[in-house]
């Protein structure tokens, strides 16, 4: 097998040559075998792209005259000069001011949202593309959103007395204060140890219009996250609150306090708990994009954590599905606007 030749064969720029080794101006004429320089050359070139022959061409240019290697490469010069003027492309540059984009409201939403909420954010604020485009993008750039499972508690075969199911799993409304819902839900810390949230949702703006922490899982608690809700929305009588069969919303004390303020309890059958689904799913993501992200050091640091996440997040700046991706004090906003 004849000499082959590569680029490393170059000398180093001298100020008086810039012969290559086993190369001279003169094209080689002579056979080795069945093969000569010019023809190994050509079997090596087809393994090797154009473009990685100008990169290679621009990595060695302080070393070897460009003409040279062009030459000894096969690569026509105005190929080389043609591959540094390349601009990137117009959908490159719209990816990536997008990714920033992208990446920017991940950020704000601590990582909570997903494609879809992140799709509708960029169409908000003036964007015009695709969710599949969306997907990709994040694909491509490593962002997701956190995902937590559910915690799901195996049911209690304890005898409970039936009430009353006013809702009906029917949770349309037509405005605000007219049907809420509520649940207690267990917040872990490491010094205090179990700590409980009550909260209380609307289900026509699906804001949290109400709600209490404690370390104890009275009575007391589920009263005061209903006053604070009365408090801040001043609803008539005749409002529907649907709560589980629990102790705490059973007791003598919060049906008192319900009747009241003229509110109608309504509770979910034994043995179904979608009569309750609206609370439950925000306690789930509550617990998905807060709860199971954080370790709270105690009860103190877990309220903080809750107040922040329910005012300054929730309720406030998180987008639903639900409610054509909107706010849900964007919602209420809108309703007392026109009322």
């Amino acid at each position: 097998m004849g000499e082959r030749l590569y680029p490393h064969q170059f000398r180093e720029r001298g100020p008086n040559t810039e012969r290559v080794s086993g190369y001279s101006e003169r094209k080689p004429s002579v056979k080795t075998g069945s093969r000569n320089l010019k023809k190994g050359y050509g079997h090596i070139r087809e393994k090797v792209t154009e473009a990685e022959l100008n990169d290679f061409i621009e990595e060695h240019k302080g070393q070897y005259s460009i003409q040279k290697m062009c030459e000894v490469l096969a690569v026509p010069r105005s190929s080389y000069y043609d591959s540094l003027e390349k601009t990137t492309s117009k959908r490159a540059i719209e990816n990536r001011e997008l990714t920033k984009e992208i990446r920017r409201i991940h950020l704000e939403s601590k990582a909570r949202y997903g494609a879809p909420k992140i799709h509708k954010t960029l169409l908000n604020r003036g964007f015009f593309l695709s969710l599949k485009r969306v997907q990709r993008l994040m694909k491509k750039a490593g962002i997701r959103s956190i995902i937590k499972k559910k915690y799901r508690p195996y049911p209690s075969k304890e005898k409970v007395v039936q009430l009353d199911n006013l809702l009906k799993r029917d949770f349309s409304t037509c405005t605000i204060n007219k049907k809420w819902v509520a649940d207690i839900t267990y917040i872990p810390t490491v010094r205090d140890g179990w700590c409980y949230l009550a909260s209380v949702l609307d289900l026509h703006s699906k804001k949290i219009v109400g709600y209490s922490f404690s370390r104890s899982m009275t009575s007391d608690l589920v009263i005061e996250a209903l006053q604070n809700a009365c408090f801040s929305q001043k609803p008539r009588k005749g409002l529907i609150l649907h709560t589980d069969l629990g102790s705490q919303y059973t007791s003598s004390e919060f049906t008192q306090h319900a009747q009241k303020q003229g509110i109608k309890q309504s509770f979910s059958q034994k043995g179904w708990p979608y009569d309750n689904a609206c609370i439950e799913s925000f306690h789930a993501i509550l617990k998905k994009e807060e709860v199971y992200h954080t370790q709270y050091t105690d009860y103190l640091a877990a309220k903080l954590a809750i107040f922040q996440f329910i005012e300054g997040w929730y309720n406030r700046k998180r987008i639903h599905s639900s409610i054509d991706y909107q706010t849900p004090q964007a919602i209420e906003d809108q309703i007392r606007r026109t009322a």
